[in-house]
C-alpha cells in the first residue's frame, strides 16, 4: 500500500513514517517544514522521503498513485488554535477538506484523519465516561475544527471513499521531533531540568493519555482494516485505564525523577475535563491494545533525557513548543499572516 503521510516531520509523523516503512508500507511524507529545526535527537530509523508542500496547495495530481492518506498536518493543540482562530479554521478545517477532496478526485479510497478527544471538552458533569456516541462539547477553536472536519469529511464517505476518524487521547512519549507543550512531556521536562514541577492549577481536571507509539498502532490498523469496518467511523484512541487527573500525572512524573519537588496551585477556571471510554476501537480493530502506560512513558523520557543530557535551554527551545516557533517565524517575517512561507522553502 502506498501511503501519503501529511505532517511527516511532526511529533507523531516522525514515529509513524519509519514504523509503517518497517512493516512494508510504501510511505511518502508531506510537510510544510514549520518545525524543521526541532530535532531533539536523531531518528534511529530511516525516515520516508518528504515533499515540502502546504496541505492547502496539494492537488489531485500530487496524489496520483497513492492508495491512502494519513492526515496529521494541522495546527495542533488548544493554545495554538486559540491564538488565531481564523487561521486555525483556514488550515485545520478548510485545508483538510481541500486535501480530502483532492484525494477523492485522485481515486484514493482510504483517508485516516487524526482527530482528538479534546472534542469532548467539558463533559464530566454529565457523563462518567464519554464515548463516540457522546455529543461533542468543544471549548476551543482547535476542538471545534476537529468536530467540523468529522462532520463534513464524514459526509463525503461513499463506496469509493472511506474516511475514518481517530480521536487521540492526549499524546506523550519520546519522538525525534519532540513536543514539550503536551502535559506528560512538559512535566517530565520540568522535572529533569529544574527538579521541580509547579502546577498552575489544582490539577483536578481529567485527561486520557496515550503514547505516540500506540497512536501509530491505531493508524496502522486503520490502514489495514476492511474498508467497510472503518468507513465513516470514529474511534477514540487510548485505554480506559489511562484516564488521569493532572495531579495524578504530575505525581507519576515526580516519583520517576528522583528528588523532584511537586507543588500544586489553585483552580484556574479551565473547564476542560473528560474521562473517555475506549471500548469501540478494541472491538472493531482487532489487535489494538495500548502497550504503554504513563509510568512507562515517564521512565522512557527520563532515560532519553539523561542520555542526551537535556538542558533547560533545550527544554525551552522554540521548535519544541508549537506556538512559540510559529510566532518566532512570524516575527522574523518568514511566515505571513496566513502562515505561508514568505521565502521559498529549500
Amino acid at each position: 500500500m502506498r501511503v501519503l503521510v501529511t505532517g511527516s516531520d511532526g511529533y507523531i509523523g516522525a514515529i509513524l513514517g519509519p514504523d509503517l516503512m518497517k512493516r512494508g508500507f510504501d510511505v511518502v511524507g508531506c510537510d510544510t517544514g514549520y518545525y524543521a529545526a526541532g530535532w531533539l535527537y536523531p531518528s534511529p530509523d530511516p525516515m520516508p522521503m518528504s515533499i515540502r508542500k502546504d496541505i492547502r496547495a496539494i492537488t489531485a495530481e500530487d496524489l496520483a498513485g497513492f492508495d491512502a492518506v494519513v492526515h496529521l498536518a494541522e495546527l495542533s493543540n488548544d493554545p495554538l488554535g486559540q491564538h488565531d482562530p481564523h487561521i486555525t479554521y483556514k488550515i485545520n478545517h478548510e485545508g483538510t477538506l481541500s486535501l480530502a477532496r483532492a484525494a477523492r478526485r485522485a481515486g484514493i479510497r482510504r483517508f485516516v484523519y487524526t482527530s482528538s478527544c479534546s472534542v469532548y471538552g467539558a463533559a464530566n458533569g454529565d457523563y462518567e465516561f464519554v464515548d463516540e456516541t457522546t455529543p461533542p462539547n468543544p471549548q476551543t477553536a482547535y476542538a471545534e475544527c476537529k468536530v467540523k472536519v468529522e462532520q463534513d469529511l464524514g459526509a463525503m464517505a461513499g463506496d469509493n471513499f472511506a474516511p475514518c476518524f481517530l480521536r487521540n487521547a492526549t499524546a506523550y512519549g519520546a519522538s525525534p521531533r519532540m513536543r514539550f507543550d503536551i502535559v506528560l512531556n512538559n512535566l517530565c521536562g520540568h522535572a529533569m531540568t529544574s527538579g521541580e514541577i509547579r502546577l498552575t492549577s489544582d490539577g483536578t481536571p481529567w485527561r486520557p493519555l496515550v503514547h505516540v507509539k500506540d497512536i501509530c498502532q491505531a493508524i496502522r490498523l486503520s490502514l489495514m482494516a476492511p474498508e467497510d469496518d472503518i468507513r465513516g467511523q470514529i474511534f477514540n484512541v487510548g485505554d480506559t485505564d489511562s484516564n488521569y487527573r493532572i495531579i495524578d500525572v504530575a505525581t507519576i512524573v515526580s516519583e520517576t525523577f528522583p528528588g523532584c519537588k511537586l507543588t500544586v496551585g489553585e483552580s484556574d477556571g479551565d473547564n476542560r475535563s473528560y474521562k473517555v471510554g475506549f471500548d469501540k476501537i478494541r472491538r472493531v480493530l482487532p489487535g489494538f491494545k495500548c502497550e504503554w502506560t504513563p509510568e512507562r512513558g515517564a521512565r522512557q523520557l527520563r532515560t532519553l533525557f539523561e542520555a542526551i543530557h537535556l538542558t533547560e535551554e533545550d527544554f525551552n527551545a522554540a521548535p519544541y513548543t508549537r506556538l512559540k516557533i510559529l510566532l518566532q517565524n512570524k516575527d522574523k517575517k518568514l511566515l505571513d499572516s496566513e502562515l505561508c512561507w514568505t521565502l521559498p522553502v529549500v
